[in-house]
């Protein structure tokens, strides 16, 4: 018997699957940050930041994580000497987060079982099919932002 296909259903495996991968993608980010004095999340932080600095809400938004987790990181970064936080023009009490050289130089060393690990996600997938993946998983992102946003506004509590 064919597995269902309703909607509700689709959810249901698209969100078990998206728990699944979670999972996986923090214990590979672990053990791909440990060596470099790192943890998953303080790479994620990191991340968020290596092109341009951020506010902390900033951050939090771009990772779909609280404000006060991100907080939380950031302040152990600033202490660990791998961030630092600057000046905001566009905001006095928000300040920005930026990764120091020390910072910039553990998430450098972090790059190449990055690589390694996306060169054998490419191989083993395809790249068409990589990158396939990963535009519906962004788009599915997007758009759950979007149906959100329009129950807050609406007030209701339907997804």
């Amino acid at each position: 018997m064919p597995a269902p296909h309703t909607p509700q259903d689709l959810l249901t495996r698209t969100a078990l699957t998206v728990f699944r991968l979670n999972g996986q993608f923090l214990t590979v980010s672990e053990e791909l940050a440990k060596p470099a004095g790192l943890t998953a999340a303080w790479w994620q932080v990191l991340g968020a930041v290596l092109r341009d600095p951020l506010p902390v809400a900033g951050i939090a938004r771009t990772m779909g994580i609280t404000r006060q987790s991100v907080q939380r990181v950031a302040d152990l970064l600033v202490r660990e000497g791998l961030a630092e936080y600057a000046p905001n023009p566009a905001h006095r009490r928000a300040k920005l987060l930026r990764p120091t050289a020390e910072g910039r130089a553990a998430v450098a060393h972090i790059d190449p079982g990055h690589a390694r690990l996306a060169a054998r996600l490419a191989d083993a997938l395809g790249e068409t099919e990589f990158a396939e993946t990963a535009r519906v998983l962004e788009r599915l992102a997007t758009v759950l932002d979007d149906v959100v946003d329009a129950d807050a506004r609406t007030g209701t509590s339907e997804a």
